[in-house]
């Protein structure tokens, strides 16, 4: 019985591997041998999730021909990576992936570290602020002394508790789209929504158009459905949404769904003008495209003086293209796990039909919590206070990576919780790996790609500032160094515990 759960075509793990792109080696540094290279790269995109444990690699003679190079290469390079832990073989079963015993399993999104680790390791792999408080204690016990009628039924709101979605259609109707509670769903998190709106659209096998870079865990989620993703590429900078290539893409893909989120795009910070997101709505009413705005940035505005355009629904009025989702999780906390889906009522009715079959509705003291946080200002307030940090933290982080990395490029954003960085020629990838080596964890660029793009980009989140923020650039700057040189981290170069 063969021990392999998923398969790696030769033409795809090629496009994987040639996208890592290293800065030339200086005079000073010696190239590895070509099977090493290969094994190394291989090794990273187990290490990464972009090829999964338990995957059976193409044969040798496949993958030579697609990477051009000899089998003995491909067969030294496999032999290496068996030698190491990562590769396990049997003779009429093929090779597969695997780690080494003791390691712990990658993950292929961008799961938070465990608190107990954040004593040596900077966590810059989760976009999320610790919480607000005392909001976020004052929200629990206001949703506390609500909680008793409820108590008192199953517990079991399907659409989510009625005041709620009167609260948040309320909310849509002051911000100038008019909104009745039958048009919003509350879920699990964005996340939840998301999910719920691509199993509802988008059967195994259909497309989805989405931008390119996108955020790293949704398209993960919708890898997981089946869909079959296709990226439409950003503008450089904060440019944004390239409105020809996308009439371009919706035109000629078809695609059932396509997904943007126009208001401070994770992971570049670009903010989506009001006329891209109206031709972006005539283009996707046209090709028949359901488009899903994800909103959960919008209140994220740093600067005093953004304005923020009309919401992408906005520019719907018959409500049969844009479907909106929105959450608690990034403006206020990532611990609050409410969500909500703003779209048409028979679109919102088929949500929570099939929602039967799924998580059934969302936990009665969080949406408690937040339908507090709306009624009685304290959003408004916890919102206030978290531009606050995350500006501070923004401004802390640039200023530490200009002083230590000089030659890494990019736009400072206006509002949102990333900072995309092009990093001077270097292997996103690798320094992932050589962050981890002197304690600093850092998503690369590819995360947040369709097949390996984005090799020399990483994201770093705002949510570290001052001392620490001085710290993280500093760990990454000497993971730069072990990458350009090829060399191995040295005492100096460690991690080292850190109090902020």
């Amino acid at each position: 019985m063969a021990q392999w759960t998923s398969a790696v075509g030769p033409a795809q793990l090629a496009r994987l591997l040639t996208s890592q792109q290293d800065r030339p080696a200086g005079s000073g540094t010696r190239r590895p041998p070509a099977y090493r290279a290969l094994a190394d790269g291989i090794r990273l995109l187990v290490l990464e999730g972009r090829v999964p444990v338990a995957a059976r690699l193409p044969a040798e003679r496949e993958l030579a021909l697609a990477l051009s190079v000899s089998r003995t290469t491909v067969a030294a390079a496999y032999e290496a990576l068996r030698t190491e832990g990562f590769l396990e073989s049997r003779r009429g079963a093929g090779s597969w992936t695997a780690v080494p015993a003791g390691n712990p399993l990658p993950a292929r999104g961008l799961e938070p570290l465990p608190p107990d680790a954040l004593g040596s390791m900077i966590d810059l792999g989760c976009a999320s602020l610790p919480a607000p408080e005392p909001w976020l204690t004052r929200a629990v016990r206001g949703a506390l002394e609500e909680l008793p009628p409820y108590a008192h039924t199953h517990g079991d709101y399907p659409a989510g508790l009625p005041a709620l979605r009167a609260m948040i259609a309320e909310r849509y109707t002051a911000r100038g789209i008019p909104t009745m509670p039958e048009q919003i769903m509350v879920t699990t998190g964005a996340m939840g929504a998301i999910d719920a709106i691509c199993h509802l659209f988008a059967g195994r096998g259909e497309r989805i158009a989405v931008e390119s870079p996108s955020y790293a865990n949704i398209l993960q989620l919708m890898r997981e459905t089946g869909a079959r993703l296709v990226p439409v590429a950003m503008a450089e900078g904060l440019a944004g949404w390239d409105l020809d290539r996308w009439r371009q893409v919706l035109r000629e893909a078809a695609p059932r769904i396509a997904y943007v989120v126009a208001d401070f795009h994770n992971p570049t910070g670009a903010l989506a003008d009001e006329d891209q997101r109206r031709r972006l709505v005539e283009a996707a009413r046209s090709a028949g495209t359901v488009l899903v705005a994800d909103e959960t940035m919008t209140e994220l505005w740093l600067d005093d003086d953004v304005e923020m355009p009309r919401p992408v629904c906005g520019f719907d009025p018959a409500g049969s293209t844009v479907v909106t989702v929105g959450s608690a999780s990034k403006a206020f906390w990532a611990g609050m796990r409410i969500g909500w889906v703003r779209a048409a009522p028979d679109v919102i009715r088929s949500l929570v039909a099939a929602r039967a079959y799924a998580d059934l509705g969302t936990p009665v003291l969080e949406q408690l919590a937040v339908n507090w946080l709306f009624s009685t200002g304290g959003w408004e307030q916890a919102v206030a206070l978290r531009r606050a940090q995350a500006r501070e933290n923004r401004d802390a982080l640039v200023g530490a990576l200009r002083r230590e990395l000089p030659d890494w490029e990019f736009s400072v954003p206006r509002g949102g919780l990333t900072l995309w960085v092009r990093a001077g020629g270097l292997s996103g990838s690798r320094l992932a790996e050589a962050g981890e080596r002197v304690g600093v964890r850092v998503p690369s660029g590819p995360r947040f790609g369709v097949d390996g793009a984005f090799e020399g980009f990483v994201r770093l989140p705002f949510t570290v500032g001052g001392a620490v923020a001085d710290e993280a650039a500093a760990r990454l700057s000497a993971a730069a160094r072990i990458v350009e040189t090829g060399g191995t981290v040295g005492a100096a170069e460690g991690p080292r515990t850190f109090v902020a």
